[in-house]
């Protein structure tokens, strides 16, 4: 009997490559299986070929397609369940992988709407899918959700994925999800579990990260006297072309040439521009073969190869065995140097006379506006003039805590037009700016998960992953303006910084592993966000800027220790730790790797 059978399996983003590879295997094994994706056509071409697999399965099981449904749509997602729980669809088996590949840039050139988008799908689509699935789950149910390794940290390690950041931030945020649901799903006898397959073939690798990095390498190291705009332009419209037939990847050169020559054909541009594009793909090819050799075997999975992992993991024999459990099958040797460490050192005050320091705080709870005003207090006791800009949803009795004893504004910290008018106008009117510093406050412990409505995550979705993101591009455009665009700007650029102060661990003798969890959501974002943004601006554009992020809270549960956010803001603003690797600090912490 085939091991699915009379069970029911959905596989988000299931018309192509590692989605549809899953449903087909769980089709073979009996299963009826629901596949929804963005594109009606792959989509169609789908569900014909998985209604073959499963008749040839010979257990009756059926294929349900629902084309047009993006997972980060809440709407689509809603009537999706709606339309399953009408028919009286029982769910078995979620498997979240939907995804795309995202801005593939330097953070400081990422587009924030493209950035926002990125995480929507990744990782609110993630939660939002599962939220709604347990409508149509009952006991039993298992929740497997496809991640990256990238993401994930060895002791005092935390993987950078250069030019990925939102990719990175949505990725580490969604593990640390499947381990917070585990706990809130077990009285519901619902299993979670992600699992990080490592390098995958896919198109999406071939045909798109490995050649949009490649062309942003070249864009910032600059090409055959082009300029940085040129050179992203020229890729964004010539890089697609890759793979395809000489007589389009000729028409493509010969347009580009044209536009950069202002309307008339130019064979010398068109010269460029096909070394350009030769150059694209050997280093795409490198990053390639630079990748297959942190494998022992030298080889990229399969997709049928991950389709099987998952299959198992949410078979009966893995499931409740590694329930709560992030699944590496990382299979890549990548060293790297420590990015995550306890309390900063030592370091000596810094002079901070005649320039100010900008603190954007999510003054939603008391405790956030306490630490951004202790913040802004040692700032000033530093001799720096603090400025602070607190959200503009922030109750009126919280955000007095901040305004009643500094200069301060209401603002809109998700809108980088109005923050970036913010660091200009500290910078006129109080000096410049030595460090920027944004506040997220702590994680709620409540709603559930399991019972959150769309609203209440976006808004926490927003303060810990989306506002910090803008607030950091902001100060690095402020700190070098016109950077994104032209990387070269960035070079030799230092004495800076910016600060995420991210949420607490739970503080109390005895926290339930639930309330750890979920605060993990967002810090697990915020880590591999700050290694990665920080491996561009010191590896790739060669900037003594740094971005830190600071973690309060301990294991142990002991109660944060706004000094030590203190002591860290000195170390950061001191010589010493723009050499440093370690960018990620958990200071209230004393354990050893």
């Amino acid at each position: 009997m085939p091991a699915f059978d009379g069970q029911t399996a959905m596989v988000t983003g299931s018309g192509t490559g590692i989605g549809r590879a899953v449903a087909a295997a769980f089709a073979r094994e009996g299963a009826s299986v629901v596949i929804l994706g963005r594109r009606r056509e792959p989509l169609e071409e789908a569900a014909a070929a998985l209604r073959e697999e499963a008749a040839g399965a010979g257990a009756g099981a059926t294929v349900t397609a629902f084309p047009g449904v993006d997972v980060a749509d809440e709407g689509a997602v809603t009537g999706m369940f709606e339309s399953l729980s009408g028919s009286g669809v029982k769910l078995d088996v979620l498997v979240n992988n939907a995804g795309v590949s995202g801005p593939v840039t330097c953070f400081a050139n990422a587009d924030p709407a493209e950035f926002g988008s990125a995480v929507d799908i990744h990782l609110t689509g993630t939660f939002w899918v599962s939220r709604q699935a347990l409508s149509v789950m009952g006991q039993g149910g298992r929740i497997i959700t496809i991640s990256t390794f990238f993401t994930e940290e060895r002791p005092l390690e935390q993987r950078p994925y250069r030019f990925r950041d939102p990719y990175t931030a949505a990725q580490g945020a969604k593990n640390r999800l499947a381990e917070a649901l585990s706990w809130e799903l077990r009285e519901r006898g619902i299993i979670s579990i992600a699992t990080n397959p490592g390098p995958v073939h896919s198109d999406r690798i071939y045909k798109t990260v490995y050649p949009k990095a490649a062309a942003e390498f070249m864009r910032v190291g600059g090409f055959e006297g082009l300029e940085p705009a040129q050179v992203e332009q020229a890729c964004r419209r010539l890089v697609p072309l890759l793979g395809e037939d000489e007589g389009a990847v000729s028409a493509g050169i010969s347009g580009e040439a044209a536009r950069l020559a202002g309307g008339a054909p130019d064979a010398g541009a068109e010269a460029t521009l096909r070394r350009l594009l030769d150059k694209v793909r050997s280093v795409a090819e490198r990053i390639q073969a630079n990748t297959s050799g942190m494998i022992p075997d030298g080889q990229f999975l399969s997709q049928e190869q991950v389709a099987a992992t998952v299959l198992a993991l949410a078979g009966p024999g893995l499931a409740g065995t590694l329930n709560g459990r992030v699944v590496p099958a990382d299979r890549v040797f990548y060293p790297v140097r420590a990015h995550v460490a306890n309390a900063a050192p030592a370091s000596p005050a810094p002079a901070l006379s005649g320039r100010s320091v900008v603190i954007a705080v999510d003054a939603a709870a008391p405790a956030a506006a306490r630490r951004a005003a202790y913040l802004a207090a040692h700032a000033q006791w530093r001799g720096a003039t603090p400025v602070c800009l607190v959200s503009g949803d922030a109750p009126a009795e919280i955000g007095r805590t901040i305004s009643d004893r500094f200069h301060s504004h209401s603002a809109d910290l998700g809108d980088p037009a109005a923050i970036g008018r913010w660091f200009s106008a500290a910078s006129a009117n109080a000096g410049p700016v030595a460090a920027a510093v944004h506040v997220t406050g702590d994680v709620p412990d409540s709603p559930p998960l399991a019972s959150m409505s769309r609203a209440e995550w976006d808004l926490l979705v927003d303060r810990f992953v989306k506002r910090p993101a803008a607030v950091l591009r902001c100060a690095l455009e402020h700190f070098v303006p016109g950077g994104g665009s032209d990387p070269r700007l960035y070079k030799g650029s230092s004495g800076r910084v910016a600060v995420v102060v991210g949420p607490s661990l739970p503080a109390g003798k005895k926290v339930h592993g639930a309330r750890r969890a979920r605060a993990e959501i967002f810090r697990g974002a915020l880590r591999p966000l700050a290694a990665t943004v920080n491996q561009e601006l010191s590896d790739v554009l060669g900037s003594g800027l740094r971005a830190f992020v600071a973690l309060p809270g301990a294991a142990d549960g002991r109660e944060p220790d706004d000094a030590r956010l203190a002591d860290a803001f000195d170390y950061f603003l001191s010589p010493a730790a723009p050499s440093s690797g370690e960018v990620v600090f958990c200071v209230d912490e004393s354990r050893k790797a």
